[in-house]
């Protein structure tokens, strides 16, 4: 199973320093990027993201990011 593209775009978020995120890799949460759980009884899990400081960060909506959790433009080669 692949992951769902969700948007050929990243999602910004402002990321407070010291909280814990946990992105959604398969693409069928309904609280992009986060996870909600709907990866249930598939292969995939969440990913953590630790926030070391309080900034926008771009999560990846394309699922396809070499970059763990973040964006790095794949999206521009779909």
């Amino acid at each position: 199973m692949e992951a769902k593209i969700v948007q050929k775009s990243p999602f910004p978020v402002e990321v407070e320093s010291g909280k814990t995120y946990y992105y959604c890799s398969c693409g069928l949460s309904e609280s992009q990027p986060f996870c909600d759980g709907s990866h249930k009884g598939t292969n995939f899990r969440p990913l953590k993201y630790e926030a070391t400081e309080s900034k926008k960060v771009y999560f990846c909506g394309c699922k396809n990011t070499s970059n763990q959790v973040l964006c790095d433009g794949s999206h521009s080669q779909l």
